[in-house]
């Protein structure tokens, strides 16, 4: 398991579309760990991590398109919802209304082709998106910010290509990752320079790995094809994550029922152990299925926590019926679930979570989405879906004292 200094935080956040439609945004970052223990920020962290550090943005797309960047997220010094500028200074959201208006243009000229350009990061928890050609459409709301979601048909961002990055920078360093939780589009690869002077860097695909995770994707039989969204132009936008895939009616919402039904069947009749925390090996659960529940319980017999039969989307989504809490005992077992289901290692290996990706994905039935992404990416790390950080597999590059950040737009080949 990631140590909870690379952890992966899921936020309720109002200025997202969690205000206005109920969508969770899942931001990089540490929180109530889940994990290991408690993050701490000390005297010598605090001191360490500065108001602001620089991010370099460089275009090696090789597309000729105008970049826009925005710095979206919550200041979280106040718990304000707003956006920075390149110099990373922070602007608060105008108060929205029952009908969304037009949001402040948030925009950052991007680099042109070849070229790279530094802004400042502030200590926020956010996003940073990126789109080509085209601004991003922003509204505000009763709720806070209204951010894309192309899953709707009538979303004005639908047939602009865009893709955003997410972090976390407080007095205990960066979380930046490279995400797919949402949906696979553009490429772009996330780093981190270290006091040392050594960058981490992750996110990059293999060459010739976006056109060929599109070519899998549409090659895989049970109605995976229709993640895929293309412009009227041919050019192809993305793919929607499963579970906006089964929301948009693009994927059928039964596509993990037979997965499911066999893990219910077999644990009726055996006990799934999990053990969520990886640095406290004897704190334990046990799930056995009795009917439509699977109950959870400890080394003492008395349960903890219950769980309904989920369904594709609740799988998908790691929400609904395998709702993860930040706590220290339903949330850390639903995320052991969450990431069994769509690997699909819960019918081959009862004790959970697998310590090797060895046997990710074998199952006919599997979250192809999160398995043709993580084939394609040079370090094997991705976040196909919101647990992914279950084994340390995500995508997702930490320094307790960052020197600088970088975000790198790749080829789209």
């Amino acid at each position: 398991m990631p140590s909870p200094h690379r952890r992966r935080l899921k936020v309720f956040v109002p200025l997202s579309l969690a205000a206005v439609t109920g969508i969770t945004l899942t931001v990089a970052g540490p929180s109530a760990d889940v994990q290991a223990g408690t993050v701490r920020a000390d005297a010598a962290a605090a001191a360490a991590v500065p108001a602001t550090i620089p991010l370099t943005f460089t275009n090696n797309s090789g597309r000729t398109d105008q970049v826009y960047v925005y710095n979206l997220g919550t200041e979280l010094s106040t718990g304000r919802q707003g956006w920075a500028d390149a110099n990373g200074t922070f602007h608060p959201w105008p108060a929205g209304g029952s009908v969304p208006s037009p949001a402040p243009d948030a925009s950052i000229a991007g680099p042109a082709r070849g070229q790279s350009m530094t802004i400042r990061l502030p200590k926020f928890s956010g996003r940073i998106y990126f789109s080509y050609g085209q601004k991003l459409v922003f509204k505000v709301a009763t709720g806070g910010l209204v951010q894309p979601a192309v899953q709707n048909p009538s979303d004005p961002n639908r047939n602009i290509l865009f893709n955003w990055s997410e972090y976390t920078l407080n007095d205990a360093g960066l979380w930046l990752n490279s995400t797919q939780v949402d949906m696979f589009s553009v490429p772009y690869a996330v780093g981190v320079k270290r006091p040392d002077g050594s960058v981490a860097t992750t996110g990059r695909l293999k060459p010739g790995g976006y056109r060929g995770f599109f070519d899998a994707l549409r090659g895989q039989p049970g109605g995976w094809a229709g993640l895929v969204q293309t412009r009227s132009d041919g050019t192809v936008l993305r793919a929607l994550a499963p579970g906006h895939g089964i929301e948009a009616g693009a994927l059928p919402s039964s596509v993990m029922n037979d997965y499911i039904n066999r893990v219910w069947s077999k644990y009726a009749g055996s006990t799934l152990t999990v053990t969520p925390f990886a640095n406290q090996p004897a704190v334990k659960y046990f799930g056995r299925v009795s009917g439509n529940v699977m109950n959870f319980t400890n080394s003492s017999g008395a349960v903890v926590t219950s769980f309904q039969k989920p369904d594709s989307d609740s799988v998908f989504g790691c929400y609904k019926l395998l709702d993860a809490p930040n706590d220290q005992v339903r949330g850390p077992i639903s995320r052991t679930l969450c990431a069994g289901f769509n690997r699909s290692t819960l019918l081959t290996n009862p004790q959970q979570p697998d310590t090797s990706s060895a046997g990710f994905y074998q199952d006919a039935v599997t979250n192809h989405y999160s398995r043709k992404i993580h084939a394609q990416m040079a370090d094997g790390k991705a976040y196909g879906f919101a647990f992914d950080d279950v084994g340390a597999h995500e995508s997702l590059v930490h320094d307790g004292s960052p020197q600088q950040a970088y975000v790198t737009l790749d080829p789209l080949d």
